[in-house]
């Protein structure tokens, strides 16, 4: 069975049958909650962010044009709605300072994750995450989790792709920060069973 598109439903509710929105809601709410979550580190504001952003689609139907993907559209509002309520609180996110890595370093690492099952790896990124200042946890979520191309998330933040290449290389060198310092007892054991 195909799944009919996006823009059938935003025609219908257009057309003022706003009972169609529902369709739209189930299929982005989970992806709106995850990004609002990832920005604003709290269930209940993520849980908030996401009504207001919903409102907000909403409301906004009728300026959606079609040129980019609807997914894209969401994000941005997504994007916005977080930025607000963050510039709204003013909120400090804590500051992770980047490292210079060796390839020696980035090689433990690896080694070490390629030893964890994938569930718990993608659990210690999900977690290393939360870590991280709002808007590199956001990116990072766009590009490695929801596959958004570069030129998509561009998009998103208002931005061009070669700003954003340079945002998830030192979002990426921040998260192999947290990472390497999460996983520095794991890496301390590989290298003694190395040498023996």
């Amino acid at each position: 069975m195909a799944i009919i598109n996006d823009q059938y439903y935003i025609n219908q509710i257009i057309e003022g049958n706003s009972n169609a929105f529902a369709v739209l809601v189930d299929r982005y709410k989970d992806l709106v909650f995850t990004l609002s979550y990832k920005m604003v580190k709290n269930r209940e504001e993520a849980e908030e962010i996401s009504q207001d952003t919903f409102i907000k689609i909403f409301k906004s139907l009728n300026k959606f044009k079609g040129e980019s993907k609807f997914s894209t559209w969401v994000y941005k509002i997504t994007y916005n709605t977080c930025l607000d309520r963050l510039k709204k609180n003013k909120k400090e996110n804590s500051v992770v300072y980047i490292e210079d890595f060796s390839e020696h370093q980035v090689k433990a690492i690896e080694t070490v994750f390629d030893t964890i099952d994938e569930k718990e790896r993608n659990q210690r990124i999900q977690d290393c995450l939360l870590l991280l200042p709002s808007e590199d946890a956001f990116l990072l979520t766009l590009y490695y989790f929801d596959d958004q191309s570069i030129e998509e998330i561009a998009k998103v933040v208002d931005s061009n792709a070669n700003n954003i290449k340079v945002k998830l290389f030192r979002s990426r060198k921040k998260m192999a920060s947290i990472l390497k310092e999460r996983l520095e007892p794991e890496i301390v054991e590989y290298y003694e069973s190395e040498r023996r």
